[in-house]
């Protein structure tokens, strides 16, 4: 299977980003079949919020 860089628009922001053939190839060996949606630094905001949501759970 052979890979290009995909430019996506990011559905949090707005922004493009691109989509390495290292990532994809990545994803690939993962078995992930979706592409992602956010760019890295939404992905990487969005995990640091989910984080805090099981850390408050925690210290209930």
């Amino acid at each position: 299977m052979s890979f290009e860089d995909k430019t996506i628009r990011c559905v949090d922001c707005g922004n493009e980003f691109t989509f390495t053939v290292a990532e994809q190839q990545f994803f690939a060996e993962k078995g992930f079949t979706n592409e992602p949606r956010r760019c890295p630094a939404c992905r990487r905001k969005r995990r640091e919020q989910r984080s805090q949501g099981s850390q408050a759970r925690r210290d209930w």
